[in-house]
């Protein structure tokens, strides 16, 4: 599998074609997201990657970032048992956290602000959307080295609870309980299958979630690391454009980075990307103007005991968002 239900043409990168202008306008505020709400606890005890916003901080995020502002959320209690009414874990809590990082989010971006998310589990996914949706953007490019697809169409929710971290683009597109997938003033759901770019999945060929039957168009690591992070960079791009997608939200799951680089994430693997790759991935899009924020998540500091990738990962974050101040003018759509 490579780029499902779209290939686009050279006529189509065509369109791509851009002309870079400073942008020092563009203003960085820094939400700090410490959830570890959408994970399983391990061997009883509660995941780490809620301290991830707090460790590269203090590795430098803010000064990397020539940050404007930081908004810290107050992080949400853990429960390791069921919650009445769901058969998601914490997913109450998830609920409660996701209106008020979307309200956070919306605030920033109706002030002229480019948020970038520090989280935290993949369920902040949920809450940062909302907040895009709220501020009048739309769609979505999921950067995850997994597609993060379940939902009660694949898996048996009356033998397990489910993890969010698991199902967060499940939830996005509308698939699951309401509880996590309506949201006032917006319904469900936070994103249309057709306005969803999925990349870097390096588990594509099993089709265990079954995301080839949807309208989801996707790019697997295999594909990037065949053509280059060049190419699919610029094939997002157009895919924006032919979307007509002005204002989409970038969620980035650090497990898309190869084990190699990064093992200090809730489910490293091989192959992927390295860190020049995704950086270049992503200041390619923010340089396109045609994304509103990010979030970056999955990182977990009590897998990296030693701290030795806290900096790579702020040096990785700070090249990659720098591209909003190349924002780019764009011909055709």
């Amino acid at each position: 599998m490579g780029m499902q239900r779209r290939e686009f043409t050279l006529m189509a990168l065509a369109a791509a074609v851009t002309t870079a202008r400073a942008d020092p306008s563009m203003p960085v505020t820094i939400v700090l997201a410490p959830s570890n709400l959408g994970l399983r606890p391990e061997g009883g005890d509660e995941p780490g990657t809620w301290r991830a916003p707090r460790v590269l901080m203090d590795a430098g995020l803010f000064e990397a970032l020539h940050a404007a502002k930081v908004v810290p959320l107050d992080r949400p209690r853990y429960d390791t048992k069921a919650q009445a009414g769901t058969r998601i874990r914490n997913g109450l809590t998830i609920r409660t956290f996701s209106l008020q990082l979307a309200e956070t989010v919306h605030d920033v971006l109706r002030s002229g602000g480019f948020p970038v998310v520090i989280g935290g589990d993949c369920s902040v996914l949920l809450g940062a959307l909302y907040g895009l949706r709220l501020a009048g953007g739309r769609g979505l490019v999921h950067v995850d080295g997994h597609i993060d697809f379940y939902h009660p169409g694949n898996y048996d929710t009356s033998s397990r609870l489910g993890s969010v971290a698991g199902m967060d683009l499940a939830l996005a597109s509308g698939r699951g309980e309401s509880l996590l997938t309506e949201w006032p003033n917006i319904g469900k759901p936070l994103a249309r299958d057709v306005d969803i770019l999925q990349v870097g999945d390096r588990e594509a060929s099993t089709g265990r979630t079954h995301i080839p039957d949807t309208q989801i168009t996707q790019i697997t690591v295999q594909r990037i690391l065949q053509e280059g992070i060049d190419t699919i960079s610029q094939r997002a791009i157009a895919w924006l454009q032919t979307n007509r997608l002005q204002r989409a939200w970038l969620h980035v799951d650090l497990d898309v980075l190869d084990r190699r680089v990064m093992p200090a994430v809730d489910s490293p693997g091989s192959p992927g990307l390295s860190y020049a790759q995704l950086a270049g991935f992503v200041h390619a899009l923010c340089a396109s103007g045609r994304i509103a924020g990010v979030h970056f998540g999955i990182y977990d500091p009590d897998r990296d005991r030693a701290g030795q990738y806290a900096k790579p990962l702020v040096r990785c974050i700070a090249d990659g968002v720098s591209g909003i101040h190349e924002v780019q003018t764009t011909s055709g759509l």
